[in-house]
């Protein structure tokens, strides 16, 4: 039975700001890829107190379009999707460096 891995502190923090401020995988992803921190989230996510403020699911589209001029990222993956292909690229790295060890190619 293979071991479950353990999710990156870096990445558990995208996953509780997801449930924190019920954002969606895309909403999440687009501000990953606009390089925003999750622990500010709590200041922009304010326009309640301050009803100036955009609520945060549409600030960040709006930042999103205005960088990339594009409504939504190609492909939407999720956080726990993200850190399952990193582990399974992991294993088949280990595989593939176990089966050169022990059979190395004759030159």
């Amino acid at each position: 039975m293979a071991k479950e891995k353990k999710i990156p502190e870096k990445l558990k923090l995208w996953i509780d700001a997801r449930k924190r401020f019920h954002l969606s995988h895309e909403q999440i992803q687009m501000a990953r890829e606009l390089g925003m921190n999750p622990k500010k989230f709590g200041k922009l996510a304010n326009y309640k107190q301050e009803p100036w403020k955009a609520p945060l699911p549409d600030f960040i589209e709006s930042l999103y379009y205005k960088r990339f001029r594009k409504e939504r990222p190609d492909q939407v993956k999720s956080i726990e999707r993200i850190v399952k292909d990193r582990n399974r690229k992991k294993e088949e790295k280990k595989q593939r460096k176990k089966i050169e060890k022990e059979d190395p190619i004759p030159f």
